[in-house]
């Protein structure tokens, strides 16, 4: 490689954060943030060092998917059909199933703080606007602008939560005695949901995606990604432990219950607005919609990608090929799914089959990805050179997080299938 290329493939140090912002935004959203401000409500900084343990494991997996696309110069999903069409039989249908149901789930996350601060508006209607909002952005732009709209976003939501959580006054001496590793008694399931929540499910493995359409594409760009997510987690880490402190400060102190769903991010907001003013009430509103537009964007960018790339393989197309790319005909195809099928089911009653498969296939994919990282940085093939194969740590952090995430998928699928079958 001349000097000249090397020079050209040396990314200006400002540019460095990207992607990883970009997937790290994606992953926390709305469901997220209620998750943290629960279990602060419940046990205080308790768990704060679950949120540690979430956010490194979350790291290793965005580190092991993007190590993977780098080193090997392939997708991810590339590599997942070398290994048997397992993956292929589990992947068509999860994508499509989830892909319908998130894409209700998202648009009316977004709708929800635009009605709480605009009550006249009606959520439905709302939400099928945020959803046109999000296509839009998405299918004219290009990643760049693509990405430069999720950093303002991430601002807006980290200004939000951060500026509200230090307003509480949090107690530091708590907030160090959270960081020592206790299990409450009834915590467990809370324990594992919070480690599995910062940060992301599918959108995790769409981070190679990203890196290919921001044109870091090859091993020489491995210092360059690691910085990248480990800086974007760290941020991300952050706000989730400003979250947790919300739910500490504002409703473990003063015994308040959330609502369940999205809407206890308004009981948040209405508490904020009852102790410091309406300024904060609107301000944390406006952080909470930054929250669900960014993850609602996020997913409809990144896991368009994926798909295109599946079908695209399946067709036998050449990898990277145009129709696969960001803008390409196979890459808009997902968008239109994730925008207009599921408008059916905000204004119809959620139909119970598909719920449940959407629970039981979305709780399976943190430890597919888990185990199927674990096998494609091991393996000994050409496809990853031996100097970027896993380490010793690699592989037991991995491990880890393969068991923490069956864990959490036989409890979601156990909880998903135990009202129809009367099992548990």
């Amino acid at each position: 490689m001349s000097v000249d290329t090397e020079v050209a493939e040396r990314p200006p140090r400002w540019r460095v954060v990207g992607p990883g912002l970009v997937v790290a935004a994606t992953g926390v959203g709305a469901a997220d943030l209620v998750a943290t401000l629960v279990a602060g409500s419940r046990y205080g900084y308790t768990l704060l060092w679950v949120v540690v343990l979430g956010t490194v494991m979350k790291v290793v997996l965005v580190e092991g998917a993007g190590r993977y696309s780098l080193a090997s110069g392939r997708t991810i999903f590339e590599g997942w059909r070398s290994m048997g069409r397992w993956t292929t039989w589990y992947f068509a249908p999860y994508i499509v199933v989830w892909g319908f149901v998130y894409g209700a789930t998202a648009m009316s996350s977004s709708a929800l703080p635009v009605v709480a601060l605009f009550p006249d508006l009606d959520l439905r209607w709302v939400a099928v606007v945020s959803g046109v909002i999000g296509l839009v952005l998405v299918w004219f732009g290009s990643y760049a602008s693509f990405e430069k709209v999720m950093v303002a976003l991430v601002g807006i939501m980290f200004v939000a939560v951060v500026g509200a959580a230090a307003r509480t006054a949090p107690n530091l001496g708590e907030i160090v005695r959270g960081l020592r590793p206790a299990i409450p008694e009834g915590s467990l399931l809370y324990l594992l949901g919070l480690a599995g929540g910062v940060g992301g499910t599918i959108t995790l493995a769409a981070y190679g995606y990203w890196l290919r359409e921001k044109g870091w594409s090859t091993p020489r760009f491995m210092r360059v990604m690691r910085i990248d997510n480990g800086v974007a987690y760290a941020v991300t880490g952050l706000f989730v432990v400003c979250t947790l402190i919300l739910g500490a400060e504002l409703l473990y102190s003063a015994n308040i219950a959330l609502s369940a769903g999205d809407r206890g991010l308004v009981d948040v907001s209405d508490v904020l607005e009852e102790r410091y003013g309406t300024a904060y009430h609107v301000v944390f509103l406006v952080g909470f919609w930054a929250a669900s537009m960014s993850s609602l964007i996020g997913v409809w960018s990144g896991v368009s990608l994926m798909f295109a790339d599946f079908v695209g393989n399946l067709r036998g197309l050449p990898p990277g090929a145009e129709e696969t790319r960001t803008g390409g005909r196979l890459f808009r195809t997902y968008l239109l799914w994730l925008t207009f099928p599921p408008m059916l089911l905000l204004l119809l009653d959620q139909p119970v089959g598909l719920i449940l498969a959407y629970g039981v296939l979305g709780s399976l994919f943190m430890p597919f990805l888990a185990v199927t990282l674990l096998v494609l940085l091991n393996r000994r093939s050409d496809d990853v050179p031996a100097q970027w194969r896993n380490r010793w740590l690699s592989n037991g952090l991995m491990g880890l997080c393969a068991l923490l995430f069956a864990a959490l998928a036989a409890n979601e699928v156990r909880t998903q299938l135990a009202p129809y079958v009367g099992l548990w």
